[in-house]
């Protein structure tokens, strides 16, 4: 390519902002979209003859200082970013590689799984994510279903300001945009067999969402704001690590059926424990106070997904408390999800395809 075309290509990425361009493997194949907007990624649906196509980056981005060849280069390498006040803003998977390698943290555009009010730049960031993920339309008004958490139960944040945002911004694409709330995208991805009855909850970084549904109608969703980021940090405060740090060790070599073995796997299970007792808590809460539970003849599944219930033994520390609290509720099994990284965005994806009949 030569040094003109770089420079048309440096001035294209720049311009206005926002527009990064899209990985080429996504372009231009029609149909519905179900997109997972999550603290930690932002994961993308789609439908292709009998199998699906999962994209997904990192909710995450990176600043350096702009530049004419920093531009050049970045582009070169296929390193996304827009430019906004003198800055760079790389964003996505490549986010993660600059902070590893310059010994920091990534900035994230969500916070506790809403939009971040500490970033002034948080809403142009996601919305040049999420335009890496979802191409144009072929034709206006396809559907796109985008995940939304549960009102907080623990505080008094709505979610309708994060809501409001992500549907305009589909919008302003050229879609028609529906919610979905996370706990019921669970149960759309993995409860058809059951009818759609049972509880789904979605344990990702920013918060753990649940959702009860009767018979494909949510019976109630809610969120807490504590998931794997606030085990990472209080693990890391109480034991003076980082929290990308621990972050690492809890995905890789994190155990819970096996006794810890040195200080950090001990904060790693006094904190899970905690996580777990607060999302029990906020069920038998919420279960005994609702005026709405059915009372079912059949026992019902919980289904378990996102990254923060990942770790060997999360399930079953999960299902032992479960049963140590008696709920108006028969549960017959706790299960994990098939794909729980991706389990959002399938059931925002069945929903769309539901919806588009």
């Amino acid at each position: 390519m030569s040094d003109k075309n770089e420079d048309a290509k440096a001035a294209a990425n720049q311009k206005g902002g926002q527009n990064p361009e899209r990985p080429k493997e996504i372009e231009h194949f029609g149909g519905p979209i179900g997109l997972d907007i999550g603290t930690t990624n932002i994961v993308s649906a789609r439908a292709r003859g009998t199998s699906i196509q999962i994209t997904k980056q990192l909710n995450a981005f990176f600043t350096v200082p702009a530049s004419k060849i920093t531009g050049m280069t970045l582009l070169k390498n296929d390193v996304l970013y827009f430019s906004q006040n003198g800055s760079f803003y790389i964003i996505g998977n490549a986010a993660d590689t600059f902070a590893n390698t310059f010994n920091t943290d990534t900035r994230r555009p969500v916070e506790s799984g809403l939009l971040s009010a500490k970033e002034d730049e948080a809403l142009n960031v996601i919305q040049s994510i999420i335009k890496t993920l979802v191409p144009p339309p072929k034709n206006q008004g396809e559907l796109v279903c985008y995940s939304i958490p549960g009102d907080p139960i623990d505080t008094k944040i709505s979610v309708l300001h994060h809501d409001t945002i992500l549907k305009r911004t589909l919008q302003d694409m050229g879609y028609t945009a529906i919610a979905i709330n996370e706990g019921f995208a669970v149960i759309m991805s993995e409860l058809a067999d059951e009818s759609y009855t049972g509880i789904g909850i979605s344990m990702g970084g920013g918060m753990c969402n649940v959702c009860f549904s009767y018979l494909s109608v949510p019976v109630f969703s809610y969120s807490i704001q504590k998931g794997g980021d606030y085990v990472d940090t209080m693990v890391g405060a109480a034991v003076g690590e980082s929290a990308t740090r621990i972050k690492l060790i809890k995905e890789k070599e994190l155990n819970l059926l096996k006794e810890p073995k040195n200080k950090v796997e001990t904060s790693l299970s006094i904190y899970y424990e905690d996580l777990l007792e607060s999302l029990i808590l906020s069920i038998q809460r919420v279960i005994t106070t609702s005026e709405s539970v059915p009372r079912l003849s059949k026992p019902i599944s919980v289904v378990l997904s996102g990254g923060t219930a990942m770790p060997a033994g999360v399930r079953e520390k999960f299902e032992k408390l479960l049963k140590a609290n008696r709920l108006p509720l028969q549960f017959s099994s706790v299960r994990m999800a098939e794909d729980p990284l991706n389990t959002t965005a399938k059931g925002a994806l069945q929903l769309a395809i539901a919806e588009e009949k």
